[in-house]
């Protein structure tokens, strides 16, 4: 008799299958018995990892934030007013690390932060976000957070803990609070009422990346920069779009005067003078590589054209050009420095002066750098003297040249050291009490960015472990019995009006509100420039010590999303390195991912060389922020600490020096996700053109190149095997303005956060296993279109052209699925998994993909990504994603975007769970969605606006309105002449310079002659 086949009856017989059970093992190893299981074998995996391995991870994290100490749980007795369950709820608040302000709005499920949004009503970032705004909300999950109140490290009662301390303040001398730039007027006053108590209470602020010398140079504060007032900008090593001081404010200012339309054919001109690849410089329209030590004469070079005096010793036909039209701009220009040199920074305010630059607003100065380098280093030199010190989400150990020296005077015995700081860090470690800070969502406070620009930060969740906030603290051991809650409150009196009350609920509301509550920086008239450069280096190579867009500092170092995005320039992640010039290497014989010794006076580190196209030539270049070793298990030991390096001079902290480097015999391969450098002159991919030839012809800024395109592929062809799609509702779109992309990659981590993308470590971004579903690719200009028709073979001349030039012109270009109406994925796929919807969507049906990546060989954008491994559960990622898919972690997981498993193809959706969001509130209203109420997650990022998404069929929609007027003027599509029909539309780079160095017509012109052999 044939036996019947054997079907499972149930989930308890699937999980102790042994078809189960092989997967469960491949995929996790050995796993041990978490709960009561019949089997005695300690490898069969339990239930809850069965659930998890099954996709059931995104109920975990919403069992989590129950389990969490939230007071507002579900299911609900009596339902709070404002929380409903499925229904996201938007807390305007403020997101300041010491370094990087944003005025924000953070989105809520049933009770817990998921993600991070621009504040549009903010005067100062205008809706922006910076890709560290935007991952900050893991940081709330990270489990390497302190949980509660400690004794040199063991736990402790916090009644015990604020006795021992106020004792010991009683009598403690001298008392020194260490922080970064503090720039909330309320937590200023708790200081100063806490030093009124103790007396002998110094504040010391300092900055890891220091503006010690520009405030110097300006009274104590940051002038009012306004880029939208200038039309000629020179910025000396200032990456201004990137870390410089306010990048996020200083984007939204600088774009408007790059934007151009058929309405505006005008640009502002941008010189950039600088050592390493910079965002900024990027961005420029003429950039001139340069040693720092050179920075200073291009300064004085300037400041003779401009004030009057000694010319200098550097000169360049690029800087001549920049001097005159700075005199030709008058008011309407502007010179930035990012040098921490003092001269240099007097000389650079008598310019802005002489210029009489409209943009620089005299009465609303920034705040956002406060740090004096030389008083820090006093403080250190100093620290015998001191009884007690207090860090205030201070690392000065780690992220301070003498941390050292700090470290040996902390192991004082009779030095009264405590620590706010939210981990046990560098410092934090070394500190006698540890009593964590509040996670800045769980915090009231307030922050004055500018001066009369004011902004709030509410808590949106209840602590979610035992910390107290800082600020109360403070009160607390100086006696003062009020939460500072109350104590923000009344500090807020005099700037809301009259009716205090409904004052009070619009600024909270709102997140931000106009008045002063810092005092008025005392009035001091600008120093008169000195006309002196520092001397110029000699011997080894010089190094410019920078920061990365991402990391920062290093503060943020365990939160695996910055880890993981991408460097804009270098595409380079996990890791710092040193970047050399091409030439360098190619003298050398050097290759990338060579480790090398770099030696700095008597400091010494170990990393691998980048091959880097414009670096000036005879520089290195080396990020901060690396080489934290009590930070997390995420960032330990990613690359090297360069702080150490760092030195005093003239009483600033220098970011530059002389190195040498020595081969140290090893090779360390760097985890880059994009390694191939230009377009090797295939126009139909990124276009550029100059502003003189827009001005002159718009419509011929796009036209396909003829000789570079093969022949029969000049535009697509109107006959087609396709049916085309009828869009009778909506027909979703998008459009990409790559005048206003500056590459700094928010769109990549808001992409990331909104749709749970994994992170997936260095190794598997070697091998080519990133899962960003939006990428920027950044392409160089090449000096080899003269041999694009020199040799027969074809593809050699296209490998010879891929070498980029010494110091290219850069294109970033944001690429994500094109949701073709043509797409070849669709056709290729044979269990339907990708398909077409009827508002123009390519759709993924994750359970029904199979993995067999037919749909990823067809694509010819390369933008959808196989998922290798479970990363969210898989125990070979834990240390790349450390606490991330805790149970704890898993509440920062968007409920309404499901978790891919291990063997399915993912890629852009369009945002798909916002669009029907949008749809259903319009529906609810019997209405058709509003233009502007469904936008993307990297669309809302955008400080820039780069990103415009919409309904095609609304003709009002700008999505619409763009592709109407730019029809045939800056609009193209990306590969367009395989005729996929894209859904996403570029707009043409347009360039303010004389020549473009990816395109120049003159070459075609030249070589014209030779297209027709080269076609044939």
């Amino acid at each position: 008799m044939q036996e019947s086949p054997k079907y499972w009856k149930g989930i308890e017989e699937l999980e102790n299958s042994p078809e189960f059970l092989h997967n469960a093992l491949s995929e996790f190893g050995a796993l041990p018995m978490k709960e009561a299981h019949p089997s005695t074998d300690d490898t069969v995996a339990p239930r809850r990892d069965f659930l998890k391995l099954m996709g059931f991870g995104l109920a975990a994290a919403t069992l989590a934030s129950c389990e969490a100490p939230v007071r507002k749980a579900i299911p609900y007795l009596n339902k709070p007013e404002e929380v409903d369950p499925g229904i996201a709820n938007f807390y305007a608040s403020t997101y300041f690390n010491g370094q990087d302000y944003n005025s924000v709005l953070v989105k809520t499920r049933e009770g817990r932060p998921i993600k991070v949004e621009g504040n549009p009503e903010s005067p100062i970032t205008r809706g922006g976000l910076s890709a560290r705004g935007q991952a900050s909300v893991l940081s709330l999950y990270d489990g390497a957070r302190l949980q509660g109140f400690a004794i040199k490290g063991q736990p402790a009662d916090k009644d015990k803990v604020d006795q021992e301390i106020r004792t010991k303040l009683a009598s403690a001398g001298r008392i020194a609070i260490v922080s970064p730039t503090i720039i909330s007027p309320s937590t200023k006053r708790a200081i100063a009422d806490f030093a009124g108590r103790f007396g002998n209470v110094e504040h010391v602020m300092y900055d890891a990346v220091s503006a010690s010398a520009l405030l110097r140079a300006n009274g104590g504060v940051v002038p009012g920069y306004d880029f939208s007032k200038a039309s000629v900008i020179v910025s000396l090593a200032a990456d201004f779009l990137g870390t410089w001081i306010s990048p996020v404010e200083y984007a939204a200012q600088y774009i408007v005067n790059r934007k151009v339309s058929s309405d505006k054919r005008t640009m502002s001109r941008h010189f950039q003078f600088e050592s390493n690849m910079s965002l900024t410089g990027s961005n420029a329209d003429v950039r001139v590589a340069v040693k720092p030590s050179q920075l200073g004469q291009v300064a004085q070079a300037i400041y003779a054209g401009i004030v009057g005096g000694g010319a200098g010793s550097y000169s360049n036909p690029e800087l001549t050009n920049a001097i005159n039209e700075l005199k030709a701009a008058g008011s309407a220009g502007l010179v930035v420095s990012g040098s921490n040199d003092a001269n240099v920074q007097a000389m650079v305010t008598a310019i802005n002066a002489a210029l009489g630059t409209a943009a620089i607003n005299a009465a609303a100065p920034s705040y956002l750098r406060q740090g004096d380098d030389q008083r820090m280093a006093n403080f250190v030199s100093g620290i015998g003297s001191y009884g007690a010190v207090i860090f205030y989400h201070a690392n000065p150990v780690y992220d301070h040249p003498m941390g050292a020296q700090l470290a040996e005077g902390l192991k004082r015995a009779n030095l009264l050291s405590i620590s706010f700081n939210d981990r046990a860090d560098e410092t934090t470690s070394l500190c006698q009490y540890q009593c964590p800070d509040h996670h800045w969502m769980e915090s009231w406070n307030d922050y004055e960015p500018k001066r009369g620009y004011l902004s709030l930060a509410q808590p949106v969740i209840t602590p979610l472990f035992k910390t107290r906030q800082a600020q109360e603290s403070l009160l607390t051991w100086a006696g003062n019995p009020n939460t500072y809650y109350n104590y923000l409150r009344n500090n807020w009196r005099g700037v809301l009006g009259g009716n205090f009350q409904a004052g009070w609920d619009k600024a909270v509301h709102d997140g931000v509100a106009m008045g002063a509550l810092l005092p008025a920086p005392a009035a001091q008239v600008a120093p008169a420039g000195q006309a002196s450069a520092p001397a110029a280096k000699t011997g080894g190579y010089e190094v410019a010590f920078y920061e990365k867009v991402g990391l920062g500092n290093g503060a943020d170092a365990n939160n695996p999303w910055l880890q993981e995005l991408p460097d804009p320039v270098s595409k380079a992640t996990w890791g710092n390195y040193v970047s050399v010039p091409q030439s360098l290497a190619k003298e050398k014989g050097w290759e990338q991912g060579d480790v090398m010794k770099v030696k700095v006076a008597n400091k010494e580190i170990e990393l691998p060389i980048l091959i880097q196209p414009g670096q000036a030539k005879g520089t290195i270049g080396i990020a901060l922020g690396y080489g934290r070793t009590k930070a997390g298990m995420v960032a330990q030991e990613v690359g090297r600490n360069a702080y150490p390096m760092l030195t005093l001079v003239n009483g600033s902290l220098s970011y530059a020096d002389v190195a040498s480097l020595e081969p140290a015999g090893s090779r360390e391969p760097l985890a880059q996700t994009q390694t191939h450098h230009t377009i090797m002159d295939r126009k139909p991919v990124v276009q550029e053109a100059t502003l003189a030839q827009y001005i002159k012809d718009p419509k011929k800024v796009t036209e396909y190149d003829k000789i570079s395109t093969p022949e029969g592929l000049e535009k697509p062809s109107k006959v087609s095997l396709w049916q085309d799609y009828e869009y009778k509702n909506h027909h979703w779109a998008m459009a990409i303005d790559l005048n206003s992309c500056i590459g700094c990659g928010s769109c990549v981590v808001g992409c990331q956060v909104e749709n749970n993308v994994p992170v997936v470590g260095k190794q598997e971004v070697i091998n080519r296993r990133e899962m960003h579903w939006l990428r920027i690719d950044r392409y160089y200009s090449s000096d080899h279109h003269k041999n694009e028709f020199e040799t027969e073979g074809k593809l050699g001349t296209y490998a010879a052209m891929e070498d980029p030039s010494d110091n290219p012109q850069v294109i970033f270009q944001p690429m994500l699925c094109q949701h073709c109406n043509h797409a070849p994925c669709e056709t290729v796929c044979p269990v339907l998994a990708t398909t077409h919807s009827t508002e123009g969507l390519n759709q993924m049906t994750y359970n029904r993909c199979v993995g067999t990546r037919y749909c990823a060989n067809n694509c010819p954008y390369k933008v959808r990504r196989f998922n290798w491994f479970s990363y969210y559960s898989n125990e070979k990622f834990e240390t790349v994603n450390g606490h991330m898919f805790t149970d704890l972690g898993r509440m920062v997981l968007n409920p309404d975007v499901m978790v891919r498993a291990r063997g399915v193809i993912e890629k852009c959706s369009f945002c798909v769970q916002r669009i029907q969001l949008g749809k259903l509130e319009a529906k609810k209203q019997k209405r058709r969605p509003v233009d502007g109420e469904v936008v993307t997650a990297c669309a809302q990022s955008c400080p820039t606006q780069a990103i415009v998404f919409g309904d095609l069929k609304d003709p009002n929609s700008r999505v619409a309105q763009i592709w109407r007027r730019e029809d045939g003027e800056r609009a193209f599509k990306v590969l367009d002449a395989i005729n996929t029909q894209p859904n996403i539309t570029y707009l043409t780079k347009i360039r303010n310079s004389k020549t473009s160095n990816f395109f120049a017509p003159e070459k075609e012109e030249k070589h014209a002659a030779k297209a027709e052999h080269h076609n044939a």
